[in-house]
């Protein structure tokens, strides 16, 4: 975890306990938890859920807490697929006994004809051969109801484990996305890192990450409020996604930052795609919906960082992050590479060796 980052969750985690603690709420694992992706903003109608007590007026109760924390986390998508889970094995229990049942009725129907193969190999009367022979059409017909049925059955189970399967695969979907702005969320991202380090490392093919943050956001979000807030997040992600291509990854890394993948692709590529995606959240001018009203431009600070052998994801994501706030320092609003951050320290290096002199 770079030293950003560690800020950030530290942030969020004191912010967390803070709320616990103006609110009166036992600081329990469940409702820090709750407390915390409040404070993060993953998840928008959480946090509209609060903000609506807040204005209200309304104290928050150790009860609400607990009412919210079953409403937006406890229920999550890893209960549903649990659920679906559940259902496909016991569609699968079913097609067992089926089957088992079918094999008990064609064991017992084996048996009638060695039975009847010894007694045809003796001789028996014309009164005895239609006996047998009757008895084996009747076992015959009762293997064929038998194998009907077991195919219904199959037919049937086939069907459910493909409706199952589908909605498994809704779930997984939906469990790699954010929730607000429908591209990657946090765990998608973290996957993608892991699968685009593995190839540059194989393959030694290039790999670049940029990491993207709204300049200014809070006090936008504060000034406009939560919806507005959402609107430009929204807006933000949209404008990465449609600006990057094929095998790239766009992700929502937490809050207002939002990160891409960008495997196959050098830095001067790299540095490209995010000047492109500067400038066109720059080009986008935001109106609120509810009147209309022009609230201006929006602007964001990018750093990209280069994949170096050796890399881990969180070394890769700590060179990135340091780009990014040398980008907020340089001013906001502009793009700052590795190459770049290095010129500029070495000057400030030779500046200080010119001074000294």
């Amino acid at each position: 975890m770079s030293e950003q980052e560690f800020k950030r969750a530290l942030g969020y985690a004191n912010s967390a306990f803070d709320l616990l603690k103006r609110s009166g709420i036992p600081p329990y694992p469940q409702f820090y938890e709750l407390l915390y992706t409040y404070s993060t903003g993953v998840n928008p109608t959480l946090n509209a859920r609060i903000n609506a007590i807040f204005r209200n007026g309304d104290s928050p109760t150790t009860n609400l807490a607990e009412t919210l924390y079953n409403e937006f986390l406890k229920s999550d998508v890893n209960d549903r697929m649990s659920s679906v889970s559940e259902r496909m094995h016991a569609r699968i229990e079913a097609v067992y006994e089926a089957i088992d049942s079918a094999m008990t009725t064609a064991n017992a129907y084996s048996g009638s004809l060695q039975s009847a193969s010894g007694d045809l190999e003796r001789e028996i009367s014309v009164a005895a051969m239609k006996e047998l022979a009757d008895k084996l059409l009747s076992e015959t017909r009762r293997m064929q109801e038998t194998n009907r049925s077991l195919e219904q059955k199959l037919e049937a189970s086939r069907d459910d484990i493909a409706s199952l399967q589908r909605d498994l695969d809704d779930v997984r979907r939906e469990s790699l996305l954010d929730p607000l702005t429908k591209i990657a969320n946090r765990k998608s991202f973290d996957e993608g890192m892991d699968g685009a380090i593995a190839e540059a490392s194989e393959t030694g093919v290039p790999l670049c990450l940029m990491i993207i943050d709204i300049d200014h956001f809070k006090s936008f979000n504060d000034t406009y409020g939560h919806q507005t807030g959402d609107q430009v997040l929204r807006l933000v992600a949209m404008t990465l996604k449609s600006n990057i291509k094929g095998k790239d990854l766009a992700a929502r890394y937490g809050g207002e930052e939002f990160v891409a993948i960008l495997p196959s692709t050098d830095m001067e590529g790299a540095v490209i795609v995010a000047e492109n995606i500067r400038k066109a959240i720059q080009a986008k001018e935001l109106l609120k919906r509810s009147t209309n009203e022009k609230l201006g431009r929006i602007t964001a600070s990018f750093g990209v960082a280069a994949y170096r052998p050796g890399d881990t994801p969180a070394t890769l994501i700590e060179r990135a992050d340091r780009c990014l706030y040398a980008a907020k320092h340089a001013g906001r609003n502009r793009v700052i590479s590795e190459s770049e951050l290095e010129a500029m320290q070495a000057q400030v290096e030779e500046t200080k060796d010119v001074s000294a002199a």
